[in-house]
C-alpha cells in the first residue's frame, strides 16, 4: 500500500478532530473523503500529509512512519495541493513548477539537472501549460492558477497526490477539466490520488472509492455504488435523496434535508 493510517488521531492541540480512522489507498487508486462540513475531511487529510502530527496511530508510506521520515524523502513520495496557494510573487509559470524538483536535487545545486528538467517539462506538458510557461503565476486565471500548482506537485514526480478540495472556486468547466486531467494522470501514470471534494456527483463519478466520514469517524468506505445509498447520505449528510443512473454512472438528486441521524459506532472497515 503506497498510503496506510491505522488507528489514526489528530486535530488541533489536545482536541480530535478525527478518531481512530483506518484506511488504506491501493496503487493506482482514486479514493475521495466525503462527508459534511465538520467531519474532519481536511484535518484528515493534513495528518495523512504530515502538516500535522497524529495524537494517535500511524501514517505509513510506503510502508514507514511518514513522521518518521525526513521531509525531503516524503516530498519525493508524496505531493499535496492545499485547499489555497500563496502565490508568489514574481515568479513565472516554469519557476514555480520547478520549486518541485527541489526535494530531488543538493541544497546547493541550483541549476536542474537533465531528469529535473524533463520531469518539469512533462508536468508543464500534463497540465497544458506550455504557452504559459514565461507567464507570472500571479496573472493567471483561477483555472490556470490550478494547474499551475498541480504541475509543481507533478514536478515532485510523486507515487501519491492529496488534494484539499481542488475544485473550489473553479465554475463547472474548470471543475471538469482539472478532474478528467486527474483522471488521465491516475490512469495512464498510476498515480495514486486521495481528494477532499464537496460535491458528492463528482465524487462518484471520478473515484474508485468513496471515504464517508462522519462526526470525525468513518462512518463507511466502498465504491460509489455501495455508498450512495439513502442510508448512508441520510446518516453522513442529513438530507434525503434520489438516485438517478446516468451516462456517467450513478448520481444523486438531494430532495430534502432530514433530521440528524442519532449517535451510534461507526463502521470501522478492513484496510482495503
Amino acid at each position: 500500500m503506497p498510503l496506510e493510517v491505522r488507528n489514526l488521531a489528530g486535530g488541533y492541540g489536545d482536541r480530535p478532530i478525527v478518531e481512530a480512522v483506518n484506511l488504506a489507498l491501493a496503487q493506482g487508486e482514486w479514493l475521495s473523503l466525503l462527508g459534511a462540513n465538520g467531519s474532519g475531511k481536511s484535518t484528515l487529510l493534513r495528518v495523512m500529509s504530515r502538516i500535522l502530527r497524529p495524537q494517535a496511530g500511524v501514517v505509513l508510506l510506503d510502508g514507514r512512519d511518514i513522521h518518521q521520515l525526513a521531509p525531503a524523502a516524503t516530498a519525493r513520495k508524496l505531493a499535496l495541493l492545499p485547499q489555497q496557494q500563496i502565490v508568489p510573487e514574481g515568479l513565472t509559470v516554469h519557476q514555480l513548477v520547478s520549486l518541485g524538483r527541489s526535494p530531488h536535487q543538493p541544497w546547493w545545486q541550483w541549476e536542474l539537472d537533465a531528469a529535473g528538467q524533463a520531469q518539469v517539462a512533462d508536468a508543464l506538458h500534463w497540465t497544458e501549460l506550455e504557452p504559459y510557461r514565461d507567464r507570472p503565476v500571479a496573472a493567471l486565471s483561477g483555472g490556470e492558477r490550478q494547474r499551475a500548482f498541480l504541475a509543481l506537485a507533478l514536478a515532485q514526480a510523486p507515487k501519491v497526490l492529496l488534494l484539499d478540495e481542488p475544485t473550489t472556486f473553479l465554475d463547472l468547466h474548470y471543475q471538469l477539466q482539472l478532474l478528467e486531467l486527474l483522471k488521465r494522470l491516475n490512469q495512464q501514470q498510476g498515480l495514486s490520488i486521495i481528494t477532499v471534494l464537496h460535491d458528492i456527483n463528482l465524487a462518484a463519478r471520478y473515484s474508485d472509492r468513496l471515504a464517508l466520514l462522519r462526526q470525525g469517524h468513518l462512518w463507511n468506505v466502498g465504491p460509489p455504488a455501495a455508498m450512495l445509498t439513502p442510508d448512508h447520505l441520510r446518516a453522513v449528510f442529513d438530507i434525503e435523496v434520489a438516485l438517478m443512473q446516468t451516462p456517467v454512472g450513478l448520481q444523486i438528486c438531494p430532495l430534502a434535508t432530514a433530521m440528524p441521524a442519532p449517535e451510534s459506532a461507526p463502521l470501522q472497515p478492513t484496510l482495503m
